[in-house]
């Protein structure tokens, strides 16, 4: 107990001060949420959807949502087909509100004329079924609450026809460690010179020659291996992962450090929790996400880099990925505190692999050479001194929009299992 009281004081008194660590994170005005909306098109079909930051959902609903984990969702749907759709609410949340019970929730205090206004306001609210021919329909599904991105999944059935959208949505009011306008900018730019590979032999060729492991900021020592590659983008990879219970992390601005320290205190999750920087191509993680457990102290997380190259007109990223076993003190951070990294990096690997795999996204997967194999008996060490050791490959995860069984995922014949099992026996052994 004492030591974890002593890492808490660490992470409080190194919170104050950690350079570029801000008191307040930049915000900007909040847009309309229907002007920030995220549409798409299929065949006679079209969505938008947007999610309601708490400050939103106060204003129209006239109550504290957020404060009762409630989020709404604006749902708009153009039918241009000749058949009514009806949205399944379910898609979106299995555990939804109706508009009756969130009502509910907020009458314990209200006056027979306030309940019977809010009752009113939240069906009014409410998105109502069917979307008829040639018609478009608008309102909101009450859905439990999520920070940082949320993925929205319409699902839209008409007799003899079922059609499903997948958007992945930024929570407004969430302050990610990545610029999402800039990033995904970049790599849906088709104005970005990148070098688009349609032979396989020649995109191994190409993951094979990226750099070994990321670096600290001036490049001049090696860290964690670069392991990983996925293939995809705002379509199909990331609403995968968020599909699988990943989530953005947060920036490391005061009021998420202080999160960090209560829930280190508290023993409950955080899963959003910042991570440090480390460097690839010159710069930090474009972007990172996490899939944490019941405790601070456990996640297995993972760092992506947008790499100069695409793969079927498809964006590629590079990155890292491990699982964080506990806390210790270091040197080696600007905190003075560090996750513990089980040494094991290629369990993390795997672990996300057969993840996506029940994604229903992944339609191709394979290994290529990366860092080389480190014998459990001859380790190497990230930034952090933490010891790592692992068969050098790094898995390769190309997703699609269209869904996919587990049977019919594709592999590319890079590694054969035979030079797995030689590694396995002869590497990290």
């Amino acid at each position: 107990m004492k030591r974890i009281v002593l890492q808490v004081l660490t992470m409080v008194f190194a919170a104050c001060l950690i350079p570029g660590c801000a008191e307040t994170p930049s915000t900007t005005a909040e847009p309309n949420y229907q002007n920030r909306a995220v549409s798409r098109a299929d065949g006679d079909l079209r969505v938008s959807t947007a999610v309601l930051s708490s400050d939103e959902s106060r204003a129209l609903y006239d109550a504290e949502l957020a404060k009762r984990k409630i989020q709404p969702v604006w749902i708009e749907v153009e039918n241009n087909d000749r058949r009514s759709y009806f949205l399944m609410s379910p898609g979106l949340d299995p555990n939804f509100f109706p508009p009756s019970e969130a009502a509910e929730a907020f009458n314990s205090d209200a006056t027979q004329q306030q309940r019977s206004a809010l009752d009113q306001r939240f069906t009014a609210l409410a998105f109502r079924n069917p979307v008829l021919p040639g018609q478009t329909a608008s309102g909101f599904v009450l859905t439990n609450l999520s920070e940082g991105a949320k993925l929205v999944e319409v699902d839209l059935v008409a007799s003899g026809r079922a059609q499903t959208f997948s958007i992945l949505t930024v929570v407004p009011g969430f302050q990610a460690d990545y610029k999402t306008s800039n990033v995904f900018k970049r790599a849906a730019d088709p104005d970005v010179s990148v070098v688009d590979y349609t032979d396989d032999d020649a995109f191994r060729s190409a993951l094979e020659a990226l750099p070994c492991c990321v670096t600290n900021k001036d490049g001049s020592k090696n860290g964690d291996p670069i392991n990983l590659v996925i293939v995809g983008g705002l379509d199909d990879a990331f609403p995968a992962l968020v599909r699988r219970g990943w989530s953005p992390t947060e920036q490391k601005w005061s009021g998420a450090i202080w999160k960090m320290v209560t829930s280190a205190l508290s023993g409950e999750p955080y899963v959003n929790a910042p991570v440090s920087d480390l460097y690839l191509f010159g710069r930090a993680q474009d972007l990172a996400l996490q899939k944490a457990r019941d405790t601070i102290h456990q996640r297995n997380h993972l760092r992506l880099w947008l790499a100069a190259m695409r793969y079927h007109g498809k964006p590629v990223w590079v990155g890292q990925i491990s699982r964080d076993i506990g806390v210790r003190l270091t040197v080696h951070s600007p905190m003075l505190t560090t996750h513990k990294i089980d040494p094991d990096v290629d369990e993390a690997r795997t672990a996300l692999t057969e993840d996506m795999a029940y994604s229903q996204s992944l339609v191709k997967l394979g290994l290529v050479s990366g860092v080389g194999a480190a014998p459990e008996s001859a380790p190497r060490e990230n930034l952090t001194t933490d010891p790592y050791y692992t068969d050098g490959y790094r898995e390769v995860l190309v997703f699609d929009h269209a869904p996919r069984s587990l049977a019919e995922i594709d592999l590319f014949p890079w590694v054969t299992d035979d030079a797995l099992r030689e590694t396995s026996s002869g590497g990290k052994r």
